[in-house]
């Protein structure tokens, strides 16, 4: 079985939409795989509840606790691989996974480490991707699912959701247009690349 692990920082939202499509599509019979384990850097993170009422294992990994970026990355990716199957390729999910992740980290999971940015890549890279857009006089903004490398917010685009940019949006309602684009693309878009694996 192919072990799916899910990073987070806050409501899960994401989490929970692959969560379900896993469900819903039947990947463990169809693709060998499954959502072995939610992580969190946040102890109080809504999404690990979520997570839990879905059955799945949930750890949480208080990125405050460490000394420096390099000993909580080592000490996550010792959890993640906790829920690895021998033989077996693992994936790990970033939604809404607030930490820049070490060189070492993107490394070890090179090819199996995904992200989704709420925006079209290469276009806002970083933070505030939403009022960046409207200040910039975009008409369409977006969501892109990539690999992971170590460069912040590129890597290979797997999959990209476009949406209006309305007259008179504000970040936050642009955000939840682009947000209900995200459920659908990221679980396509694992489900496309377990289907390769």
């Amino acid at each position: 079985m192919k072990n799916i692990v899910i990073l987070i920082s806050g409501g899960g939202s994401n989490m929970l939409a692959i969560v379900k499509a896993s469900k819903r599509e039947n990947w463990a019979a169809n693709y060998q795989a499954q959502v072995a384990a939610v992580i969190s850097n946040k102890t109080n993170a809504k999404g690990l509840a979520l997570a839990a009422q879905q059955g799945i294992a949930t750890a949480s990994l208080d990125h405050k606790a460490f000394a420096s970026r390099e000993a909580f990355d080592t000490a996550l990716a010792q959890r993640i691989d906790s829920y690895a199957t021998p033989g077996q390729p693992q994936l790990v999910l970033l939604a809404g996974f607030m930490r820049i992740l070490t060189p070492g980290f993107v490394n070890h999971y090179a090819g199996r480490l995904v992200n989704i940015h709420p925006s079209l890549l290469p276009a806002f890279p970083g933070l505030h991707t939403h009022q960046r857009a409207i200040d910039a006089g975009c008409k369409l903004a977006g969501a892109t699912v990539h690999l992971v490398t170590p460069e912040l917010d590129h890597g290979p685009i797997l999959a990209q959701a476009v949406v209006p940019i309305l007259p008179n949006d504000s970040a936050e309602t642009l955000a939840a247009r682009v947000l209900s684009q995200e459920h659908l693309i990221y679980p396509q878009a694992v489900s496309s690349l377990l289907q390769v694996q």
